[in-house]
C-alpha cells in the first residue's frame, strides 16, 4: 500500500492517530500486479504474518477479504457501489469485516461524461475501457451507460481481462473511432495506462480519468475522489480498528473531497483548445 498513491496519505494520516511508522506501526505490502487469481494467496500470506488491520483498493481484493472472512478489512476507494455487488449490507453498517470509503461512482460517472461534453459539444459516442473480470467496474459502466443516455450520448464497451486486450480494444476504436474516451481504474487498466495515453495521442481522442494521479501521469482530464483524503479518512478508520472497533459497525464512508484535473500540456499536444468555462471549473491544471 505505501507504493501506491493512497500509500504516503495513509501512512500521514496514521500518524495523526498516534501510528508512526517505525516506532509503533509496520506496514507489509503485497502487489497482484493485475494477475486477480493471486489475490486470496496474497491474502493469506498477509494473513499468516499476523496482520491487525487489512487494508485493499478495488473490488477484487475486497471480495477476497470478505470471503476469506477472518482479518478486519479498510477498503480505500475503487469498489464500485459495495451494496450492489454484496461486498457489505448497507453503508451505515456494512456487516462482517469489512469497512472503507466508497468512490460514489453512481453520482460521478455523469459527470465526468458531462465534462467530456463540455470540451467537445459535438460528443457522440464515449469509448469505455474496463477490466470484464471486475464487477465492481462493470456495474460503474452499466452506471456509465444509463447516465449517456440522459445526455445523449452512446457507449463503446470495451472490456478488457488480460494485458492483450488492449490491442483487440484499440483495434475496435480504429473500425469504429469514437469521440472520446473514459477510462475505468482498476489494476489492469492503470498497469496499462500508458497504452492508452499513447492510443489517445495517436488519435487526437480527448480522454477523461478517474483520479488526479494519471493527468500527472499524461493523461487529458480527470474527475473524481481526492485520493489523499480517502487515505486520510481511511487512516481514521483503521485507527478505530486498532483501538478495537469492529468493522462491522463502522460506516462506510462518502469522499468528501473531489478533485478536477487538466493536463494543459496533453491538450496542447492533443491540438486541442480547452474553453474557459471548463477551465475556471477545474481545481488542478497541470502546465
Amino acid at each position: 500500500m505505501t507504493e501506491s498513491v493512497y500509500g504516503p496519505a495513509l501512512v500521514r494520516g496514521l500518524a495523526q492517530h498516534g501510528y508512526v511508522l517505525g516506532r509503533n506501526l509496520i506496514i507489509e505490502t503485497r502487489a497482484a500486479e493485475g494477475h486477480l487469481e493471486r489475490i486470496p494467496a496474497l491474502i493469506q500470506d498477509l494473513i499468516a504474518s499476523r496482520i491487525d488491520v487489512l487494508v485493499v483498493q478495488g473490488f477484487p481484493p475486497a471480495l477476497a477479504a470478505k470471503q476469506i472472512g477472518t482479518v478486519p478489512t479498510v477498503v480505500l476507494g475503487g469498489t464500485g457501489d459495495p451494496v450492489a455487488t454484496g461486498l457489505i449490507e448497507s453503508l451505515a453498517r456494512p456487516g462482517g469485516t469489512i469497512t472503507g470509503i466508497s468512490d460514489v461512482s453512481v453520482q460521478l460517472s455523469p459527470k465526468r461524461l458531462e465534462l467530456l461534453k463540455e470540451l467537445t459539444p459535438t460528443l457522440k459516442q464515449v469509448a469505455m475501457l474496463w477490466n470484464a473480470d471486475d464487477l465492481g467496474m462493470s456495474l460503474r459502466v452499466r452506471e456509465s451507460e444509463q447516465a449517456a443516455k440522459a445526455l445523449n450520448l452512446s457507449v463503446q464497451a470495451l472490456g478488457v481481462r488480460e494485458p492483450n486486450d488492449f490491442a483487440a480494444a484499440f483495434a475496435a476504436m480504429i473500425r469504429h473511432m469514437p469521440d472520446s474516451i473514459l477510462m475505468v481504474s482498476d489494476s489492469l487498466t492503470l498497469l496499462n495506462r500508458r497504452r492508452v495515453f499513447e492510443f489517445s495521442a495517436a488519435h487526437r481522442l480527448p480522454a477523461i480519468y478517474e483520479f488526479e494521479s494519471l493527468v500527472r501521469d499524461g493523461g487529458l482530464m480527470s474527475y473524481g475522489p481526492d485520493q489523499g483524503g480517502s487515505a486520510e479518512r481511511g487512516a481514521a478508520l483503521v485507527g478505530h480498528i486498532l483501538r478495537g472497533a469492529n468493522p462491522a459497525e463502522l460506516p462506510f464512508e462518502n469522499p468528501t473531497r473531489f478533485t478536477f484535473a487538466i493536463n494543459l500540456k496533453t491538450a496542447t499536444s492533443l491540438g486541442i483548445t480547452v474553453p474557459p468555462a471548463l477551465l475556471v471549473q477545474a481545481d488542478v491544471l497541470i502546465e
